[in-house]
């Protein structure tokens, strides 16, 4: 095929998303999501901690937690108070965290970080053929993102107190008054959307090897947010109408629950790395010969 990879995937559509799902299943992605989840599930409740205490001091903790779970709904849909309410309980004893416990919370909080840039890098192989990332950029990589996400956090929970202050407002004109709870909501909504979009492109320009593309990686995860967002909505209708899942697991059914949207999570967020990866490709030219299968034997 010859010309702008965007006319070829524009001419061909079908193909391009048929040859993404084929190097997708040939890097063994479904294997690389369940990494990530099962690391993200271990780290997500420290790294929470570790930011809600630091920021506790910034912000009122009541808000903190406030914005925090509604937008937790978005990662892990239903779940959100479990979580919360464990947050909420380990503030109420932060000075029972010592510096030998914060430093193990660090630790596990950055793991998640650690296998995504590993998963990354097998999506991104010919990047890494080409150049490889220096050691202790990997080693400090985790921290500057949790370090990000801090600072990510406190952004959205003063732009959300705002936008709350605004939804309890109302304009009158010509003695009629209308409510601006519509107006911030749908500004909440946005704020989320838009929030979700800023991680990711900067997990896909700065987790993978080599030069990025800002706009490949935009458009990245543009897809993985419309696609998250259709699956999430439709997990919240599963769990509230159909599931049985607390019949099942009982006790268990936060942990498997959390897990389950991880995972859905993940392979979303690699199947766009994975796009990306094939238009860099299709850029080189190599679009017709496909990577070699990742093997774990």
């Amino acid at each position: 095929m010859i010309g702008h990879p965007a006319q070829q995937i524009l001419r061909h559509p079908g193909a391009f998303a048929a040859q993404t799902l084929r190097a997708f299943r040939a890097n063994q992605g479904l294997l690389l999501a369940g990494a990530v989840a099962y690391y993200a599930l271990l780290s997500i409740v420290p790294l929470l901690i570790l930011i809600v205490i630091a920021l506790s001091s910034v912000i009122d903790p009541a808000e903190l937690l406030d914005t925090l779970g509604r937008y937790l709904e978005w990662l892990v849909p239903g779940q959100s108070k479990p979580i919360i309410a464990e947050l909420a309980h380990f503030l109420e004893h932060r000075e029972v965290l010592g510096w030998a416990l914060a430093v193990t919370m660090l630790f596990f909080s950055s793991l998640a970080f650690s296998v995504l840039e590993n998963a990354m890098s097998v999506i991104f192989v010919h990047r890494v053929v080409v150049r490889r990332r220096r050691f202790l950029v990997s080693a400090v990589l985790p921290y500057c993102c949790i370090l990000f996400l801090g600072l990510g956090l406190l952004v959205v929970t003063l732009v959300a107190g705002s936008l709350q202050v605004i939804g309890a407002e109302s304009v009158s004109f010509l003695g009629h008054r209308w409510s601006l709870g519509g107006i911030s909501g749908a500004l909440l909504y946005l704020l989320g959307v838009g929030g979700e979009i800023f991680v990711l492109t900067s997990l896909y320009l700065v987790m993978p090897v080599g030069r990025p593309s800002v706009r490949l990686a935009l458009i990245g995860a543009a897809l993985a947010t419309l696609f998250w967002e259709i699956t999430r909505h439709l997990l919240v209708w599963y769990f509230a109408t159909l599931s049985r899942v607390g019949v099942v697991y009982g006790s268990f059914t936060t942990a498997i629950v959390v897990l389950l949207s991880l995972e859905i999570a993940a392979t979303l967020l690699l199947l766009g790395a994975q796009v990306i990866a094939e238009y860099e490709r299709l850029g080189r030219g190599s679009q017709d010969t496909p990577p070699k299968p990742f093997r774990t034997g």
